[in-house]
């Protein structure tokens, strides 16, 4: 279902979070959370603080120490299941199912709901499939037989794979006069109009500095100088270069704008672009590392993801990051040597590149349960010159002056996201105690929220959003910029799921915890209502840039009304589900090529099917309490 171990669809809908909404009491030891909208920044005379929430939930579990004093068997279902919990999360308890007595496959990981193992999420592709104690649960809760094939294909419908074209491509490459040779670079004029455009565009040199412009120049000039029917050693980096800039580029809307309105409409054939690129990297990974080489596999790293291929970016951002090290682009003064002009412009633009794999990195060990590349000890991560006064100007005016990268994400909130796998998610971390793991949730919740009060308040996330708050500063860079904020919210509180308590039974810690989970379950409506409401300002063709957010906020929501379908909630979150086919078609389906729109019905009815369990799910609940008062 998702792409991600962590916090992709899949994980919130086997690992979920417990009821509450926007509940404006602040909490006791076993009340729900406050969600108010800014009621912690200047002055917090009334409201707790969320740390403080945490602080209480840690010291709850501290009090009790059931789950970890209490001795299981070794071969109990509660020991095995303990032993086997993955980086995944998980919401109130559930009905009991049958142990799952499979043995995992290597390359999965189990994905655990309130103690209970439902399924697993592999490792190689980020897929996700239940187990028949998954099933058996959704069953239970709805009393319906789930379409397996909906909930839990053979690979996520938001995912795309190049491997689907890639022989298609090759087939035309070969029948065509025009692209029989794999080496030969685009046509010149075709380069110049879109290298223009992108000069010409400061949001995008703000927001991917992918390349430096007069180096660049360079690159070109070493590209073409030499007849294309060869490739010498050196060149291909400087050829794959120039192919990585025009795939990505001609893609981003400002640049496509600006070059439309400059020349007559020069079509560009992506796929036809990325698949040449392919070509090139048995000659770049033998050629000496270089400034060029780390620049193309970037571009091409940023083509795949926005493209919806998962397994090429998970390879590209590899190399890329290898690459980078290489270099001397993960310290912050690098190996140079010399302190003239061009060698400081060279590492300048290496370290742009070095942020912008860093932040895809993080994203990506999110979406697709992985490991991160890039580990922050092996790294300087000091901020770039002067990045703290310009990360929160107007990034989306054309017309404001140039004042340096901001990159696609706060480089701050991609270090907690690093952070957050690193302590909660990552397989050392997953022996913590319930207190030990309570107590990083509350450290990073910490963080998360000094992050928050560090934006300035015109563009500071509120820590609850709904159809009744408002935003007049709504941008392309504001919707990633709350979409990540809720998403490191429901990240950092999945994680109190995994705690051995919900295996215990125990009431007290259970609802401590559950104040944790409704945070994450406040988080994932908060990204869809700002969704919503951000529509006017969503660019066309970002399809498989942002559908990972709504799909990990529905998910959460779903496992939520079925493990709590007495809600008062419940019905309002069964709302949310029936009106996010229609929200998503409007956002998404905006010249959406052709070739894609197989995908996103394959999410329509995804959703669709979430919606028909989930009031099943109500209805069954009504009846039973129904039953039983008479």
């Amino acid at each position: 279902m998702a792409v991600t171990s962590i916090s992709t669809p899949f994980d919130c809908i086997l690992p979920s979070s417990s009821s509450g909404s926007s509940i404006k009491k602040p909490i006791k030891s076993v009340s729900k959370p406050c969600f108010g909208c800014d009621c912690g920044d200047e002055e917090r005379p009334k409201v707790s603080r969320l740390s403080e929430r945490i602080s209480r939930i840690e010291q709850l579990l501290a009090e009790n120490l059931i789950a970890d004093q209490i001795s299981v068997p070794e071969d109990s279902p509660q020991s095995y299941e303990a032993n086997t919990t993955a980086n995944t999360t998980t919401t109130t308890t559930a009905t009991n199912s049958p142990s799952n007595t499979q043995s995992p496959d290597p390359s999965s990981v189990r994905v655990h709901f309130a103690g209970k193992e439902l399924g697993a999420i592999s490792l190689l592709t980020g897929t996700p499939f239940l187990f028949p104690e998954g099933q058996e649960w959704i069953k239970a809760r709805t009393g319906q037989h789930s379409a397996i094939e909906k909930l839990s294909p053979a690979r996520a419908p938001w995912d795309k794979e190049r491997g689907q074209s890639f022989n298609t491509v090759l087939m035309n490459m070969n029948m065509s006069p025009n692209t029989c040779n794999p080496y030969e670079l685009p046509d010149w004029r075709t380069v110049q109009v879109y290298f223009h455009a992108y000069k010409s565009s400061k949001v995008m040199q703000r927001i991917f500095p992918i390349i430096d412009l007069d180096l660049f120049e360079e690159t070109l000039t070493k590209a073409y100088s030499q007849s294309t029917s060869t490739l010498k050693y050196g060149q291909a980096s400087a050829r794959v270069c120039v192919i990585a800039f025009l795939t990505f580029a001609s893609r981003l809307p400002h640049v496509k704008a600006i070059a439309k309105a400059a020349t007559a409409s020069i079509p560009v054939d992506h796929d036809l672009l990325a698949t040449k690129a392919q070509f090139f990297m048995p000659q770049v990974l033998q050629e000496t590392a270089s400034l060029d080489a780390a620049q193309a596999i970037t571009m091409l790293t940023l083509f795949e993801l926005s493209s919806g291929n998962m397994r090429a970016t998970n390879y590209y951002a590899a190399i890329a990051a290898r690459l980078i090290f290489m270099l001397g682009g993960n310290l912050f003064s690098g190996h140079a040597t010399t302190t003239d002009a061009r060698s400081q412009k060279k590492h300048a633009q290496l370290r742009n590149v070095f942020w912008i794999c860093y932040t895809i990195d993080k994203d990506l060990a999110l979406r697709t349960g992985q490991p991160p590349t890039i580990t922050d000890e092996n790294c300087e991560l000091t901020l770039p010159p002067g990045y703290l006064d310009r990360a929160f100007l107007d990034v989306d005016d054309e017309d404001a002056p140039w004042y340096g990268p901001v990159f696609p994400f706060d480089l701050r909130l991609s270090m907690i996201k690093a952070r957050a796998h690193r302590e909660l998610y990552s397989v050392s971390c997953l022996q913590k105690s319930d207190a030990e793991l309570l107590k990083s949730i509350r450290e990073l919740d910490d963080a998360l929220e000094e992050w928050r009060l560090s934006v300035p308040p015109k563009w500071r996330p509120t820590m609850s959003f709904s159809s009744e708050t408002s935003d007049p500063n709504m941008g392309m860079h504001t919707v990633m910029l709350r979409l990540n904020y809720h998403l490191c919210m429901t990240i950092i509180h999945q994680a109190s799921g995994r705690c051995k308590a919900w295996m215990q039974g125990q009431s007290g810690m259970m609802d401590g915890v559950s104040s944790s989970m409704a945070l994450s379950v406040e988080a994932s409506r908060s990204s869809l209502c700002y969704l919503e409401a951000a529509e006017h300002v969503v660019v066309d063709g970002v399809f498989w840039t942002l559908i990972f957010y709504p799909m990990s906020a529905l998910l959460t929501i779903f496992c939520n009304i079925l493990q709590n379908p007495l809600d008062p909630h419940s019905r309002e979150d069964l709302g949310r589900l029936n009106v996010a086919t229609v929200m998503i078609e409007r956002i998404f389906s905006r010249k959406l090529h052709e070739s894609e729109l197989v995908h996103f019905k394959m999410v329509a009815d995804f959703i669709v099917e979430l919606k028909r369990l989930a009031e099943c799910a109500i209805d069954k609940a009504w009846a039973e309490q129904r039953a039983a008062s008479h």
